[in-house]
């Protein structure tokens, strides 16, 4: 996925997935204004479409497996 980081915005646990309401950990900017959100599972199923339609994917799936409390330098 094209990721660009948002960081004045990141999403939090009250992020809802639009397709099922898990945690979102994706957030699409549409082209065509507006945004749609999505859980880990649902942002690679929708991919190839969510490419096409996308001015901007800010993808923070990385938190699903980093470990609290650690910077991503330190589980290295």
């Amino acid at each position: 996925m094209t990721t660009v980081l948002t960081p004045a915005s990141p999403l939090t646990a009250a992020d809802r997935c639009d397709r099922c309401g898990a945690q979102a950990y994706l957030r699409v900017v549409l082209l065509s204004g507006g945004e749609l959100l999505f859980c880990a599972h649902h942002g690679r199923k929708f991919e190839p479409e969510l490419k096409k339609i996308a001015a901007e994917i800010q993808d923070e799936t990385e938190r699903l497996t980093s470990v609290p409390g650690t910077s991503a330098t330190e589980e290295r």
